[in-house]
C-alpha cells in the first residue's frame, strides 16, 4: 500500500472526518472569501461572527508556538498522567516517517472505524514491501494475558499469542486476532481516552523491518512531565526528615537521593537503547527484557502497593491538616468525609483528571509559598523565619536517623520515566531534562526542608501544613485561606488519578473490563452492560472505602511517607534500575563503574531495609532509646 493510499486511509477514520471537517470548514472560508461565491455565513448574524472571530482567535491562541504550544503541552501531559499502570493499556498506531505530526496525532481513530485490512492474513510474507505492510496496529492489554505490566508494549501482544519475539510487525495472525477483537468489543473508554503513542517501521542496512516509537514531546514538555511526576505531597515531611537526622546527615542523605535517581533515572534509558527491540515503551518492559516473565509480576505488585500508599498518604494529609484548622471535626471525621467526595471524582474521564491534577501541582507550589511568606510574616517562634528555632547538627537521638532515609528520598518518578523517554522527540536530550529536572525538584526540596526546620525545630509535625493550621491565628488569615484550599485540592485531584490504574486493574481481574473477552477467562460471558456498570461503580466506592480505612488504621503521615520511600522509592527507584542496568548491559559496563554499581547496591539495599524496620516501629520505642 502506497504512502498515499495510506493517507487516504487515515482520512476514512473517525479523526479523518475531522480532518475532512477541517477541510471542509477551510473550503468554506475560502468559499465566503471570494467575492463571486455565495457564502454560506451570509445570513449568520453578527454576534455569530463575533463568536466565530473569538474562536479562531482562540484556536490560534492553542495552536501559536509550534511543537511548544498550549496545544501541544496538553497532549504531552495527557499522555504522561496514562503512563501509571499496572495493567497495559497504551495505545498505539502506526506512522509513516515522512507524516506531518499533526496528522499522526490522529492516526488511532482510523483504526477504530477501519479495523484491520482483510489481506493481511496468515500466510503474509516477510519480503512484502514496506508500503505493503504499513498499516494501524492497535495494541490492547487483551493479548497481554499474563504479561504485567505498566503499560506493556507490542511485544507483549506478539509473546501472549505464541508468535516468536521479533521486532517485525507484519504477522497476519496478529493482524487477525486484533480485528476479531476490534469487531467483538472495540476500544475501552478508558483506552479512547489516552493519547496514542506512535510507532513506525523502518528498513535496516540488513534488510530487516523494524518498529520504532515516535516521540512527540519537546524538552520543556519532558521537563514538566517529569517535574509534575516528581512534586508531590512527599516534600511537607522533608523538615520532619530533617528533624530525626539533623542538618549533616539530613543535607547528604537528600542530596544522595537527588543523585543517585538521577543517575538510575538515566540507566533506563540505556536498558532501553539497548534493546534490540525498540518498542519496548515502560518500565515493566525493562524489567521482562532483564529477568522475564516473573518479573512483571513483580513490578506490577510493587506499583500497586505504591499507588495504594500514595492514596491513603493523601487521605491522611487531608484529615490531618483540616483538622488543624478545625479541631472541633475529628481527623476521622474528616477522612470520612474526604471518601463522600472522592467517590464521584473517581468517575471523572482520565483526560479530566489529567488536567486537574495540574491543579494539584499549582498547589503544591502555592503551599511551599504561603509557607515562606508566613515565616517572614511572623516575628516570634515558633513558626518564624525572623527568629528561627534552636536546630541540631547532628541528631537528638540515633534511633531516628532509619526514619529520615524514607522521607528524604522524595525524588522518585521512574515508574514511568522510559515512558516519558520514549515519547520524546529528540531522545538524545533525554539526559539534559533529567539534569534540569532534578536541579528544580533538588532546589525546591532543600528550599522547603531548611525553612520548615528553621521555623519550628524540634516541634516540627508529620506535615508541615499542620504547624501552620494549629498556629493559624498567627498568621495571615487569607493565607491560611490559601493553604487550606490547597490542601483539599490536592487530595481531591491527586487520588482519583492514582486510583484509577488499582481501579482498571481490579476491573479486568473481576470480568466487568471489555478487555476480559480476549483472555481465557469467562467472566463476562452472560454479563449484561448494566450488570458490567454497577459492577465498575461497587469496585470504585470500595476502592476510596478501603483507602479511607487504611488511612484510619494506619493514622501516621511520617510512617506511610518512611514505608512509601525505603522499600517502595528505594526499590523502583534505586535497586531495580541497578539490577536492570548489570543483566542488560553488562558487556558495555566498565570495570570502575560496575563496582561503583555494586557498593550503591550495598548501600542502598542497607538503608531500604533499616529504613522499612524502622517505619513499623512505634514512636515511643524511638524515643526512649
Amino acid at each position: 500500500m502506497s504512502y498515499n493510499s495510506k493517507r487516504s486511509f487515515v482520512g476514512a477514520g473517525s479523526y479523518g472526518s475531522s480532518g475532512s471537517t477541517a477541510t471542509a470548514r477551510s473550503g468554506n472560508r475560502e468559499q465566503s472569501t471570494s467575492p463571486t461565491a455565495s457564502s454560506p455565513y451570509q445570513d449568520i448574524p453578527s454576534a455569530s461572527r463575533r463568536r466565530t472571530s473569538i474562536s479562531n482567535t482562540m484556536e490560534a491562541i492553542r495552536h501559536a508556538g509550534g511543537p511548544n504550544s498550549i496545544d501541544n503541552f496538553a497532549r504531552s501531559w495527557t499522555r504522561a498522567a496514562g503512563y501509571f499502570e499496572i495493567t497495559p493499556s497504551q495505545t498505539y498506531c502506526l506512522a509513516d516517517e515522512s507524516t506531518p505530526r499533526d496528522v499522526e496525532d490522529h492516526y488511532t481513530s482510523a483504526f477504530e472505524d477501519e479495523g484491520v485490512d482483510d489481506r493481511y492474513d496468515g500466510g503474509a510474507d516477510d519480503n512484502d514491501s514496506l508500503d505493503e505492510r504499513s498499516h494501524m496496529i492497535h495494541h490492547s492489554p487483551a493479548f497481554a494475558e499474563l504479561n504485567y505490566g505498566s503499560l506493556g508494549s507490542i511485544q507483549s501482544i506478539r509473546e501472549s499469542m505464541g508468535a516468536p519475539v521479533v521486532s517485525r510487525l507484519n504477522d497476519g495472525s496478529m493482524m487477525d486476532a486484533a480485528g476479531m477483537f476490534q469487531q467483538q468489543q472495540g476500544l475501552t473508554e478508558d483506552m479512547k481516552e489516552r493519547e496514542p503513542m506512535l510507532v513506525k517501521r523502518v528498513e535496516r542496512e540488513d534488510g530487516k523491518v523494524v518498529a520504532v516509537i515516535v516521540g512527540q514531546s519537546t524538552l520543556p514538555q519532558t521537563v514538566f512531565n517529569s517535574v509534575n511526576v516528581l512534586i508531590g505531597v512527599g516534600l511537607l515531611s522533608l523538615p520532619l526528615g530533617f528533624k530525626y537526622s539533623g542538618w549533616l546527615i539530613g543535607i547528604i542523605c537528600l542530596a544522595f537521593s537527588a543523585w543517585i535517581t538521577n543517575y538510575t533515572a538515566k540507566l533506563l534509558a540505556k536498558c532501553l537503547d539497548k534493546s534490540q527491540d525498540q518498542t519496548l515503551v515502560t518500565y515493566a518492559d525493562i524489567a521482562y527484557n532483564a529477568f522475564g516473565h516473573r518479573a512483571r509480576i513483580w513490578i506490577s505488585i510493587l506499583f500497586s502497593m505504591e499507588l495504594l500508599a500514595a492514596c491513603v498518604a493523601l487521605i491522611v494529609l487531608f484529615g490531618d491538616s483540616l483538622h488543624g484548622l478545625v479541631p472541633a471535626v475529628s481527623v476521622t471525621e474528616w477522612k470520612i468525609l474526604a471518601c463522600f467526595v472522592l467517590t464521584p471524582l473517581s468517575f471523572l474521564p482520565l483526560r479530566v483528571l489529567s488536567f486537574s491534577s495540574i491543579l494539584g501541582i499549582m498547589c503544591c507550589f502555592g503551599i511551599v509559598s504561603v509557607i515562606f511568606i508566613d515565616g517572614l510574616f511572623k516575628a516570634e517562634r515558633p513558626g518564624s523565619l525572623r527568629d528561627p528555632m534552636p536546630t541540631h547538627m547532628w541528631p537528638n537521638s540515633w534511633a531516628t536517623v532509619p526514619m529520615s532515609f524514607g522521607l528524604l528520598i522524595a525524588l522518585g518518578g521512574h515508574s514511568v520515566f522510559p515512558n516519558i523517554y520514549k515519547d520524546m522527540r529528540h531522545p538524545h536530550k533525554y539526559n539534559k531534562a533529567v539534569d534540569v529536572t532534578y536541579t528544580f525538584t533538588f532546589g525546591l526540596d532543600l528550599f522547603l526542608a531548611v525553612i520548615g526546620v528553621l521555623m519550628f525545630g524540634d516541634l516540627v509535625k508529620d506535615e508541615i501544613t499542620s504547624n501552620i493550621l494549629s498556629d493559624a491565628s498567627s498568621y495571615p488569615a487569607g493565607l491560611s485561606m490559601i493553604m487550606v484550599v490547597c490542601i483539599a485540592i490536592i487530595p481531591l485531584t491527586k487520588t482519583p488519578l492514582n486510583a484509577r490504574p488499582i481501579v482498571t486493574t481490579l476491573e479486568v481481574m473481576l470480568g466487568l473490563d471489555p478487555r476480559s473477552l480476549a483472555v481465557t477467562s469467562e467472566s463476562m460471558i452472560g454479563n449484561s452492560a448494566t450488570f458490567r456498570g454497577i459492577g465498575k461503580v461497587v469496585v470504585r466506592i470500595l476502592c476510596n472505602v478501603m483507602f479511607v480505612a487504611i488511612a484510619i488504621l494506619f493514622p501516621s503521615f511520617d510512617r506511610i511517607m518512611a514505608l512509601l520511600g525505603s522499600f517502595l522509592c528505594f526499590s523502583i527507584c534505586v535497586i531495580l534500575p541497578l539490577a536492570f542496568y548489570l543483566k542488560i548491559c553488562s558487556e558495555d559496563i566498565k570495570p570502575f563503574e560496575r563496582q561503583m554499581i555494586y557498593v550503591l547496591l550495598v548501600i542502598s539495599i542497607l538503608l531500604a531495609a533499616s529504613g522499612t524496620v524502622w517505619s513499623f516501629l512505634p514512636k515511643g520505642a524511638l524515643q526512649g532509646w
